[in-house]
């Protein structure tokens, strides 16, 4: 495995393992892997005859009093993760080398990013689409994996991929829970014990709501209803947003359907945690 952190190494690599006629598989992270990470480049091990991981904490998603600073690293870590699924290359760049001086160009996005994260965290997928759209021209993927826990960033890089004609086959990966429920996320690791305990209210909130849409209620008020009694019940939980939406447009749901996206973000304490299901889908 090799670890390159110039943006022309990489590019030069890659583009020279293509000329070789190489499918090149890509799982782009921010790092501090866990297991759900790990499940996208295991998929990729078995997609590409090169295996590419890319760690990069992404300043311009981020916006002000955000957690950039402390947002957790551990590079050493996440080689040794990666190596053991089976990684070849490992681009960790700079920040400085992703956005030079006289840096200014943007991907003007649609309304895919106005509602759930988008509403709350102003110009973040604008970050996101830079980012990926930068990473895409460096590492010229074949195809590149993206966890479904990020549902809507999964559905704006989908979107923006077909209208840009990017050449790149995106694959969403199913959520990855520890075996209490909670959704993995690299935020997890603030949380403190009691934090932990309180943060499974997420989990416990798409149960419901898919047990109750199992069972036959399809009132977008009664569901939403019944998870925000789960959430508000416990200390220490604000909610940012929860949302039933169509899973395509992310529309607004009228009535709960089987396409129906339940997409929820809660603080617990000063983390901010998001989940989601579709509701028609198996799990």
């Amino acid at each position: 495995m090799k670890l390159i952190h110039d943006v022309q190494e990489m590019q030069q690599t890659v583009l020279g393992l293509k000329r070789q006629g190489k499918r090149i598989a890509f799982v782009p992270t921010m790092g501090f892997l866990h297991e759900g990470h790990a499940s996208l480049l295991r998929e990729g091990r078995n997609r590409g005859d090169v295996l590419v991981l890319s760690i990069f904490v992404n300043p311009t998603q981020f916006g002000i009093n955000e957690d950039l600073a402390s947002y957790p690293r551990n590079l050493e870590g996440d080689c040794a993760l990666a190596e053991s699924c089976g990684v070849d290359l490992v681009f960790a760049p700079t920040a400085a080398g992703m956005y030079p001086p006289g840096f200014q160009t943007t991907v003007a996005l649609g309304p895919l990013t106005k509602p759930l994260c988008g509403a709350s965290r102003p110009g973040h997928f604008d970050g996101v689409a830079v980012v990926v759209t930068k990473l895409f021209g460096i590492v010229q993927p074949d195809v590149a994996f993206f966890g479904k826990k990020d549902f809507q960033q999964l559905a704006i890089i989908r979107q923006m991929t077909t209208d840009l004609n990017l050449p790149v086959e995106i694959i969403g990966m199913p959520i990855v829970r520890e075996p209490d429920g909670l959704a993995m996320s690299s935020r997890n690791s603030y949380l403190l014990v009691e934090q932990r305990r309180q943060a499974l209210c997420l989990s416990k909130a798409i149960q419901k709501v898919r047990e109750l849409f199992n069972n036959g209620e399809t009132s977008v008020d009664r569901l939403l209803g019944e998870a925000r009694m789960i959430i508000t019940a416990v200390a220490g939980a604000s909610i940012d947003y929860l949302e039933l939406r169509n899973s395509t447009t992310l529309e607004p749901a009228e009535t709960a359907t089987a396409d129906t996206l339940f997409a929820l973000a809660v603080k617990i304490g000063s983390t901010r945690l998001i989940d989601n299901t579709v509701l028609g889908d198996n799990l």
